[in-house]
């Protein structure tokens, strides 16, 4: 694959590099310690089931789908545009 100035490899390295950080991100955002019983942002119980299959978890389903799904939309995007990839 032709990629200009790129030394060899250098788009598998991005592609490792953009995994590595995500599998980082992810577990850094690991729950840690002691379930709480109410969640953190809106004060509703937190069911027993989720508190032992997650432990240290914090927030409900709701907020924490809410939380995700925020995260999603900060990723990095390495991918240049094709105007840059022509010139």
């Amino acid at each position: 694959m032709a990629t200009g100035w790129a030394h060899e490899g250098a788009v598998q390295e991005q592609i490792d590099d953009t995994v590595d950080e995500a599998v980082a991100r992810a577990r850094s955002q690991l729950p840690k310690g002691e379930s709480l019983t109410h969640c953190e942002h809106c004060d509703q119980p937190i069911p027993e089931a989720r508190r032992q299959a997650l432990p240290g978890v914090r927030l409900c389903v709701a907020c924490q789908s809410a939380l995700d799904q925020d995260a999603r939309s900060a990723g990095i995007n390495r991918r240049g545009s094709k105007d840059s990839q022509l010139r």
